[in-house]
């Protein structure tokens, strides 16, 4: 015979052991102002000690609110955005709401609107669209999103509130490093032509070898992948006209670090190389990567309070950055004479 199942306690349980009526549960859950603090005191111990849960759907249909955040991502595969949406849960949970979240089954504009004409059908009462794509802000336009929304990784284009990490200073502060370590023939290995942060790292890169008045290469469009810079390092190192490398991701310098063991040179005796990102597993490459750190974490939980805000009537559209940081492990040395 199957154990009995116990039923899961109800709004009505609450109250009767409360003594109050249902509806001033619901008031309590609904954090209205008419309730006494002894009351609503009372009701949440009880609501505690028996482990009641609302039903977060008909709590929906009384007071119209989905508490739901939808979320946009194109490319959740990536280390960053699976991050930052990982805090964006966290962030939303501890303030009460829930996510939608999809992603693009491709990079095309009509992928792009029918996961956006999606999770606006859920009823969302605000948006998080990472964008790491510039035909992204094509399909924001059009469909004149009216729930407050922030844009991460974007151009800080004027339409919604958008937030990012300044990935222009990032990749000057990995290509200044290397030209204080005495390199004048760098090479950069990019993300692909059509990412925003790609196109900032590469600005970047080429702002710092001008001021320092270096000459400048044409660089490498890659696809963020370790195979890529695997096989651009087979071939950059036949002809070995440079010194140092910066590589757009952390995983393409991985591939490159993969080529320079395999054509016998020493990382950095030889070749000096620097990613960005910071992924987990850089600090144990071999040897350990400098790069570039992006705070995904600290970007999901700004995305959650800048939209609470704006649904609170306490946030101004605009746009923040967040200053990246330099890590100094040892995949880069001074250039030997």
């Amino acid at each position: 015979m199957e154990p009995e199942k116990v039923r899961a306690p109800n709004i009505r349980d609450v109250a009767r052991l409360a003594g109050v009526s249902y509806q001033t549960v619901s008031r309590v859950l609904n954090d209205s102002p008419s309730i006494r603090e002894t009351t609503k005191q009372r009701v949440l111990d009880v609501i505690q000690e028996v482990g009641y849960r609302p039903n977060q759907a008909a709590r929906a249909l009384v007071n119209r609110r989905s508490r739901t955040i939808g979320v946009l991502s194109s490319q959740s595969a990536h280390y960053g955005p699976t991050t930052s949406i990982n805090a964006i849960e966290v962030a939303a949970r501890e303030a009460g709401y829930r996510l939608s979240i999809t992603s693009t089954a491709s990079g095309d504009y009509a992928s792009i609107k029918s996961a956006l004409d999606y999770l606006l059908s859920q009823s969302i009462e605000a948006l998080v669209v990472i964008a790491p794509q510039a035909r992204v802000f094509d399909a924001l336009r059009d469909l004149s999103i009216t729930v407050p929304f922030v844009t991460l990784e974007s151009t800080g284009e004027n339409l919604g509130h958008s937030l990012s990490v300044d990935q222009v200073y990032g990749a000057r502060l990995a290509t200044r490093h290397l030209i204080e370590l005495g390199h004048t023939e760098i090479i950069h290995i990019s993300g692909p032509q059509d990412w925003i942060e790609a196109d900032a790292r590469m600005k970047g890169y080429l702002q710092e070898l001008g001021e320092a008045e270096l000459r400048t290469r044409a660089p490498i469009l890659g696809d963020w992948t370790a195979s890529f810079g695997y096989y651009a390092g087979l071939e950059l190192l036949r002809f070995r006209d440079f010194s140092a490398v910066f590589c757009g991701n952390d995983q393409m310098a991985l591939g490159f670090m993969h080529a320079c063991r395999e054509m016998g040179l020493d990382v950095p005796g030889d070749i000096s190389i620097v990613g960005f990102d910071d992924i987990p597993e850089a600090a144990h490459f071999f040897p350990p990567l400098t790069t570039v750190r992006q705070n995904f974490v600290e970007i999901g939980r700004r995305a959650i309070s800048i939209l609470l805000d704006e649904l609170r009537g306490e946030q101004e559209v605009g746009h923040e950055q967040i200053a990246p940081e330099l890590i100094v492990r040892a995949s880069t040395a001074r250039l030997s004479a």
